[in-house]
């Protein structure tokens, strides 16, 4: 801070003039007494205008140099200013960071607590929306299909409701994502040179004006990509972008981890060759089906199946056929009994079961039958030869054959046992 001076120079001039007026005057009061004073009158008015420019110039001097230090010294306040503004803006940066940090706990432990994909990507989706805090913001979550490899929408949020969008596959930016596999931030779709709005899908009729975009990845592994759009220009910044970077660092590990668990989950139901239903879930959703038959009074069929002389297939062509064989059997049983509630299971080795809830007897027999002569048709080339294939078929009812599942299975395997011993490729009822 500068100090301010204690005197004017005006007050400082004066002085120093009063200082030399005064002589001057004693010297003009003599020289008017004492004519031969005047030389000295003279010669001392000569030195008090000299010791007048002498002073005066240094005295500029001076005043230059006290300029010079006030700018050197405003120029400092302002560097100190601009120092200060900047440290309250990095502390008040800090605290946002903070926050946001505190925020990404509170996700991160919320993912946590989720096993399956769906309710990760519920929860990823309403969090991230919550975050943003923006109504008119929508969270988009794509996944790419373990299977077909193709985009698709896991979940989207719009507040705290969900939305469904017409764009299932994704659209223009989520596309360029995929393909960059870079973040994308879009603050004016309009002005934004790299997309042509014309290709927009003319369904998806909803209204994006802004967007960021990241994508999901774990190593060398792309998951999906997390986007959130709003219908309002300029409404993220490079710290939103960065900021939802770090969540899709988070959260990738999560998705990762729930897709990991339905695969385990999907492992112990299924069976690996085939891809059918194992015995054991069969057994759980049969003591449920029986329990909802009696509620509901109607009827149940189950249906017990086994290939005819499956070891000579092995003997002859190798187990590698014998497995061929048994991916045809299960590939024509989930076709044929595909409608909902049936279920299709491996029973073990070469043998099968469907269950039909709300299938009477006769019904069942039936579309046994039609599927017995589905497979007799179907031809099955092993080592570069063409063979056929038959099944024996039994097929029992509730509560008609039997007052239980166990029952049921048993009456079942009896006329199983029953078509075996009559001759083989036939459908026998309990």
């Amino acid at each position: 801070m500068i100090r301010k001076q204690k005197k004017p120079l005006s007050r400082l001039y004066f002085l120093v003039i009063f200082s030399f007026f005064v002589p001057l005057a004693g010297f003009f009061v003599y020289a008017t007494r004492n004519p031969a004073a005047y030389f000295f009158l003279v010669v001392a008015l000569l030195a008090d205008i000299f010791l007048l420019a002498a002073f005066h110039g240094r005295l500029q001097k001076k005043q230059s140099q006290i300029a010079i230090l006030k700018e050197e010294y405003f120029e400092k306040a302002n560097l100190l200013k601009a120092e200060l503004q900047h440290e309250w803006e990095t502390i008040a940066s800090l605290r946002l960071k903070i926050i946001n940090y505190s925020q990404l706990k509170d996700l991160t432990e919320k993912l946590s607590l989720c096993l399956s994909l769906e309710d990760t990507s519920n929860t990823l989706s309403v969090e991230v929306s919550r975050l943003f805090g923006h109504k008119d913001v929508t969270v988009i979550l794509y996944l790419f299909h373990s299977a077909t490899g193709e985009l698709g929408i896991s979940s989207s949020q719009k507040g705290q409701m969900q939305v469904n969008l017409k764009a299932k596959k994704g659209d223009i930016f989520d596309h360029f994502v995929v393909k960059t596999m870079h973040p994308l931030l879009v603050e004016d779709v309009q002005t934004d040179f790299r997309f042509d709005l014309s290709k927009m899908d003319a369904e998806d009729n909803r209204q994006i004006r802004s967007l960021i975009s990241t994508p999901l990845i774990v190593g060398e592994k792309t998951l999906g990509i997390l986007r959130v759009d709003s219908a309002l220009a300029h409404q993220f910044s490079t710290d939103d972008l960065r900021f939802l970077r770090t969540i899709s660092d988070l959260t990738s590990i999560a998705i990762e981890n729930a897709q990991l668990y339905e695969h385990l989950e999907t492992m112990a139901i299924k069976d690996g060759l085939t891809g059918l239903f194992l015995r054991r879930y069969m057994m759980e959703r049969l003591g449920e089906e029986v329990s909802r038959e009696m509620r509901l009074g109607e009827e149940l069929s189950f249906l017990m199946i086994d290939l005819d002389y499956f070891k000579q297939y092995n003997d002859s062509f190798g187990h590698m056929a014998g497995d061929i064989v048994l991916k045809t059997i299960s590939q024509i049983l989930e076709e044929h009994f595909n409608h909902p509630g049936e279920l299709v299971c491996r029973y073990g080795g070469e043998e099968f079961c469907v269950l039909l809830p709300g299938c009477s007897k006769t019904k069942a027999v039936q579309m046994a039958d039609e599927y017995r002569k589905k497979i007799e048709k179907r031809e099955v080339i092993l080592r570069r030869q063409k063979t056929h294939v038959t099944v024996s078929v039994g097929v029992a009812s509730f509560p008609k054959d039997a007052p239980g599942g166990d029952e049921l299975i048993f009456k079942a395997d009896e006329a199983l046992y029953r078509a075996k011993e009559t001759g083989r490729n036939k459908v026998c009822a309990a």
